[in-house]
């Protein structure tokens, strides 16, 4: 039966024969009422209907505009119902059949009722529940924003690619586009003959065509959610590796391939290569299976972000895969970090899937604490670890804002779920997963992990099941307490930390806690403080010791366990902690004057609060001064750089031109002897150091030996001037010496880079061009610029990467803002429609309040255009007062 349907459909679907409200022969006679738009759930969907298998046939041809198909639904109607919502977004619906589980068929009405693609399907009457099925004949054309079912073209070659996360799949397949919506997918795809086809599961059969195309079906999936669909479809090479062995908990081998555009696939080597390390060692820590039958890395020639974890599929931005055959230690840093983060997925996010995006931290927060513990054990003498300190670190500067989120907090809007995609759900959860795994320690900690993946294996979990099944597996109450309140409430805890050293009784830590509130900041009085685990470590004559509490609101006092007052302490012991801290002055000297004694990550912690407690005017800038002239002196890469991102933007955003060179004076005998050390890297550690240093020298302290070097190697890269020996230019420093070279050149330059544009097939040049050619200083190439910015020759990523470029250049600024206010609605139709909601943040370096004021008034007229701006546009306008704020604190400073 349903076998007959579906061709019947199919042909009339090529056919054009009839519209969504037309009766189709043989099904009932039913009218329809519209559906209002009031009614309509504006975020997550209720569960009257629940989806148990999709069937989805599509002709996808990249050389065309346009794609066709159909998708039959079986599901089950929970209770009576008139019709239901669902999901559907600039699809055009010819046809839509509702049958029930007794055979009977009825016309049904397709209807997008909000812009966000959330769709009616009316049934014309009640519908009794039980097992009924949708089968939707339907057309829509590629997307050119990298959203969806989307379409490009590269080097005279096109593909068609589907990004489906987060809420992406509803532009190509009306469906139940939510996370906990789970079922199996069974697909076929009519492509053109010779053409590859991707999905999710392997390949079964391909049947060639009479018209030159031929159809490839696929496995039945797993149950999985929309937002993990891989269809991809073009000329793409393929690289065949040899399978990823059986293991202790997997009895078959993984068929595991590389994916890349034509000519490329060979690069795909060394990610291959190392796959199977990254499996054994997932599958060793978490006693859980890879769960998928075959596994493809897939180089996709364009794509919005840097990878999505496509089940069995997952597809990355080509520039994170396709490094040549040497390169740079930055790029394959990069490489292990992205693959590992996507390989966690597998078990984080796609075999247990949170049930709404409010608990997405449930697969971003364990796979980007995953990261750094499969790369330990992958490369011990990596410094991976140190790694995934330094991005906790970083999202401290985010979580100090007043307006910052929580790690969960509710979504009520499609439009809103994007915005938790950021560093607070990724970094600041890594940062908290930490910290546990550390206090509690791993054995404890990772064994229920396996057994809560164990528990919700190709089904859904929330936060609150999570909580239990951790609770029930550690049978420790404290760790769930401690979970709790760092994933629900935002901010950073600042600790207090006061040492008293009684004549006659043991050294007693009292740690008074609060919430880190910057200079300029309305951040609150917490309203409830935090139970953190605190490990101190404090020295005395017979060397240091490590002691830990558990800090509670309750007892705040901690008693140390020796007869001797400590000669300095520190409180955050390996930096595994997510706080940060303050002490007294003579304490902070103490501390300073021992730096060396300290651990990497301790050095690194105490660099982050020495820069917080300047930032919240609690210390004076010769102290901070002080810690960075030790930082930049160490040997330890993560150390010298700590304080760069801080320096940076005082430099270039907050100091006056005077204090500005002034501290440029101070700082760059200190940053210029560092390089001097890294003249002759011995490690791929130094070489990554030396190029941070680099970067640094030449940008925000303005060496111009070093800016005439990278210059000189950016012109002989791109063919501008003759190649001489030792010009060679590495790939992590593509960003740096085009920037240099487009600020310390003229017109002559700047053409024959946007000339060169796309002859030079490195996707990692490509990457760093658009940043290059937004950095000039020059006005007379402001127009030239703003027209490529737009022009169809830019991408949709490269566009807004070379516009927040030149908003953030100093000289330029005040004439960019006045242009981008003037051109937002083209700005807003041209980048990837997943970034529209970040374009307040183009204003971050802004510090005085007219402009506040001009952003606000910018998105209350645009707004609209960017869905889910609401959070970037108060987190840009409290950044541009903390701005104000910092500055006035350093002329005083500096007065």
């Amino acid at each position: 039966m349903w076998r007959g349907w579906i061709g019947l459909l199919w042909l009339c679907a090529l056919a054009g024969c009839e519209q969504n409200n037309q009766q189709s022969a043989g099904t009932e006679s039913v009218s329809f009422q519209p559906a209002a738009v009031d009614d309509a759930p504006a975020g997550r969907l209720s569960e009257i209907a629940y989806p148990l298998n999709y069937r989805l046939e599509l002709r996808i041809d990249p050389r065309q505009d346009s794609f066709s198909g159909q998708v039959e639904i079986e599901l089950e109607l929970r209770e009576a119902a008139p019709g239901i919502w669902l999901h559907g977004q600039s699809l055009r619906v010819s046809s839509v059949v509702l049958t029930t589980s007794a055979g009977h068929t009825t016309q049904a009405e397709y209807q997008q009722v909000l812009p966000s693609g959330v769709a009616w399907v009316g049934f014309g009457r009640t519908i009794a529940a039980g097992r009924v099925s949708l089968r939707f004949v339907y057309e829509a054309d590629f997307d050119q924003n990298l959203a969806g079912l989307f379409k490009l073209e590269e080097q005279g070659d096109a593909y068609a690619l589907a990004k489906s996360e987060s809420i992406q799949a509803r532009k190509y397949l009306p469906g139940f586009d939510q996370p906990g919506f789970k079922a199996p997918f069974n697909v076929a795809l009519t492509v053109p003959a010779g053409y590859l086809a991707i999905g999710n599961a392997p390949e079964i059969s391909r049947t060639v065509l009479a018209d030159e195309f031929e159809r490839v079906r696929f496995a039945p999936t797993p149950p999985m959610s929309t937002y993990l669909l891989s269809l991809a479809v073009g000329p793409f090479d393929v690289l065949e590796a040899a399978p990823i062995p059986a293991s202790a908990v997997r009895a078959e081998p993984v068929p595991l391939r590389g994916i890349a555009r034509r000519g490329r696939a060979a690069e795909l080597q060394y990610v291959l290569d190392i796959t199977p390390h990254y499996i054994s060692i997932f599958e060793q820590a978490l006693g859980r299976p890879y769960p998928f039958a075959k596994l493809d890395i897939v180089a996709a020639p364009a794509w919005p972000s840097g990878a999505t974890e496509l089940s069995g599929a997952i597809t990355y931005r080509e520039e994170r895969l396709l490094l040549g055959d040497n390169p740079s230690p930055g790029a394959r840093l990069g490489l292990l970090g992205i693959h590992a983060h996507e390989l966690a997925h597998m078990w984080f996010g796609n075999q247990v899937t949170p049930p709404w995006w409010d608990d997405l931290w449930l697969k971003e927060g364990f796979a980007t604490w995953a990261t750094p513990m499969v790369l330990a054990q992958f490369e011990p003498d990596g410094q991976h670890d140190l790694n995934g300190l330094e991005r906790n670190f970083q999202v401290m500067r985010t979580d100090s804002l007043a307006s910052a989120r929580a790690i969960r907090e509710p979504i009520s809007r499609n439009e809103d779920i994007r915005n938790a995609y950021d560093g607070i759900t990724y970094s600041k959860s890594q940062a908290v997963i930490h910290m546990l795994d550390s206090y509690f320690g791993a054995d404890k900690f990772r064994r229920a992990l396996g057994g809560y993946l164990r528990t919700f294996a190709d089904s859904v979990a929330s936060s609150e099941q999570f909580y239990n099944a951790i609770g029930e597996q550690t049978g420790t109450p404290r760790l769930t307490r401690v979970l709790r309140d760092f994933v629900e409430q935002p901010g950073v805890p600042v600790i207090d930390v006061s040492l008293t050293c009684p004549s006659a009784a043991a050294p007693r830590v009292l740690l008074e806690q609060a919430r880190y509130r910057p200079l300029g900041a309305a951040v609150k009085k917490a309203e409830k403080l935090w139970n953190i685990p605190v490990c101190l470590r404090y020295r005395q004559a017979d060397g240091s010791q490590v002691e830990c509490t558990l800090l509670t609101p309750e007892n705040p006092e901690f008693v140390l366990d020796t007869d001797h007052c400590p000669d300095w302490l520190m409180p955050n012991a390996n930096g595994s902690g997510y706080y940060r801290w303050r002490l007294s002055a003579e304490q902070w000297l103490a501390l300073l004057a021992d730096f060396d004694a300290l651990t990497t990550a301790e050095r690194m912690a105490l660099l982050d609060s020495l820069v917080a407690a300047f930032e919240s005017g609690d210390i004076a800038q010769a102290l901070l001064l002080t810690g960075v002239e030790l930082s930049a002196g160490s040997e330890r890469r993560h150390v010298v750089t700590a304080p760069l991102s801080a320096l940076s933007r005082y430099l270039d955003t907050l100091l006056e031109p005077a204090q500005a060179e002034a501290l440029r004076a101070q700082l760059l005998p200190w940053y210029s002897a560092a390089l001097r050390r890294l003249e002759q890297p011995a490690s791929e550690s130094e070489q990554l150091l030396k190029n941070s240093l680099l970067d640094f020298v030449a940008l925000s302290l303005k060496d111009q030996a070093v800016r005439q070097q990278l210059s000189e190697q950016a012109m002989q890269f791109t063919g501008f001037k003759p190649a001489e020996p030792g010009g060679e230019l590495a790939s992590d420093l593509y960003r740096t010496a085009l920037t240099v070279a487009v600020q310390d050149s003229d017109a002559e330059f700047y053409r024959h880079l946007i000339d060169t544009a796309g002859n030079i097939d490195d996707p990692r040049f490509a990457a760093a061009l658009p940043v290059a050619l937004g950095a000039f200083n020059d006005a007379a190439l402001s127009a030239a610029a703003r027209a490529y910015a737009l022009s169809d020759s830019t991408g949709p990523r490269e566009s807004f990467e070379l516009i927040k470029s030149m908003l953030s250049q100093p000289r330029l600024r005040a004439q960019h803002w006045q242009w981008y206010q003037a051109n937002l609605p083209a700005i807003l139709a041209k980048i990837p429609s997943q970034w529209q909601r970040q374009t307040p943040r183009v204003a971050e370096q802004f510090c005085t309040p007219d402009k506040q004021t001009e952003l606000e008034a910018l998105f209350s007229q645009w707004g609209d255009q960017a869905p889910g701006h609401e959070l970037a546009l108060r987190q840009t306008v409290e950044a541009i007062a903390l701005c104000a704020a910092l500055r006035q604190h350093l002329s005083e400073v500096a007065g």
